[in-house]
């Protein structure tokens, strides 16, 4: 069985889909950081702007996952 950062570089190596979300993950990362990581009080749009972006960035983090669980089956 491979390692989990074995797996990582596989995935990366393997799928594009996996490297789109990483990449994606990366930029909603730096987009919530630039927008609301000064921010000491976040006005409600603010407050639902940066929850919205929080919860794609969670969503692509899920299937992130489920790709290696689906690659770290077939390795096996």
């Amino acid at each position: 069985m491979e390692g989990k950062e074995e797996l990582i570089e596989n995935a990366r190596r393997e799928s594009e889909e996996y490297r789109r979300l990483e990449k994606e993950h990366r930029e909603l990362d730096q987009l919530i950081a630039e927008k609301y990581g000064d921010k000491k009080y976040l006005s409600p749009e603010d407050e639902l702007g940066k929850k919205t972006l929080q919860k794609q960035k969670l969503a692509k983090k899920d299937r992130m996952f489920q790709l290696l669980k689906e690659l770290e089956a077939t390795v096996r």
